[in-house]
């Protein structure tokens, strides 16, 4: 297939771009800038030139293409609800291009929107479309056109990590590093789920070649990795002391990350496996964490 793919020069779309490739697909990469489209070149991609927030750009792409993939998304967390409503308009766009098709749209949320809020993790089988997380525009957006007939598909991320970037907690990383101490909130109990970058890319083919239409797949390697444990392992490698703090003390130490670092984020992945033939086999994030250059 022609797949046009968003954030292809990203963390986890410029792994995506290689998986395609490799499993024989042609790819088409959104690049907003010369580097980027070099970089695409240099690997057997075609460019198709455009940005997140121009939507014809991303309508004239996804309208190339048999299949379209769209992990593009504005990582500024502390835009995090403006950058949600970006991400919904991209979907707007993309599912127009492909209405009155049988062409796939995959489309990017986070696992926090399984998440049934009673203590268990979140599962593929629940979307609260009143979850008070703004990522659920993503799959709000999705729902509009999968009623429409379009064939939506939906992969959730945990923290995605390699040895250089670990999703929120690359973040949490410098908090650490500023403010001389690795803290965590009460016990630290609370949970993050993670999924390497190449397991996650790998998952998204499978998603593309093997997934079903309005089907959800967590992206999940490890179901959840306590706050406390990461922290330990970011306090030695930064060699800063590892403090508990209480819940009226963490928006003065996290700034807005603090609405990650309190709240248990665990998710499964059973479903997902089940379904498409996933098995999860790089490194862990404890081991990232504690293999990472710190300087």
């Amino acid at each position: 297939m022609r797949v046009f793919l968003t954030g292809a020069t990203g963390f986890i779309g410029s792994r995506i771009v290689l998986e395609l490739l490799a499993a024989g697909h042609q790819v088409i990469g959104l690049a907003r800038s010369d580097a980027g489209a070099q970089s695409l070149t240099a690997i057997g991609a075609q460019v198709h030139r455009g940005t997140l927030e121009d939507p014809d750009s991303l309508y004239a792409g996804a309208n190339a293409a048999d299949a379209v993939i769209h992990t593009a998304f504005d990582h500024d967390f502390s835009q995090f609800s403006a950058n949600c409503e970006k991400d919904r308009l991209a979907i707007d766009s993309l599912g127009a291009a492909l209405k009155g098709s049988k062409r796939p749209l995959l489309i990017t949320s986070g696992t926090g929107m399984g998440d049934n809020h009673d203590g268990r993790p979140a599962t593929e089988a629940v979307f609260d479309a009143h979850n008070p997380n703004p990522r659920r525009a993503s799959e709000l957006a999705g729902q509009v056109w999968l009623d429409a007939g379009v064939d939506v598909r939906v992969i959730r991320l945990p923290q995605v990590h390699d040895r250089v970037k670990q999703g929120v907690v690359s973040l949490y990383v410098e908090v650490s590093r500023q403010k001389g101490v690795a803290a965590y909130i009460g016990e630290g109990a609370n949970r993050w789920p993670a999924g390497h970058v190449q397991d996650v890319a790998k998952l998204y083919v499978l998603a593309l070649d093997k997934g079903k239409c309005g089907a959800r797949y967590h992206a999940v390697a490890e179901e959840g990795i306590p706050v406390c444990d990461i922290a330990t392992v970011i306090g030695a490698r930064l060699g800063v002391p590892v403090a508990s703090l209480s819940a009226e003390e963490a928006p003065a130490h996290f700034g807005w990350l603090a609405m990650f670092a309190e709240h248990d984020l665990s998710a499964s992945s059973i479903w997902t496996r089940q379904q498409l033939g996933w098995e999860p086999t790089a490194p862990g994030l404890i081991d990232d964490l504690q293999s990472m250059h710190y300087s």
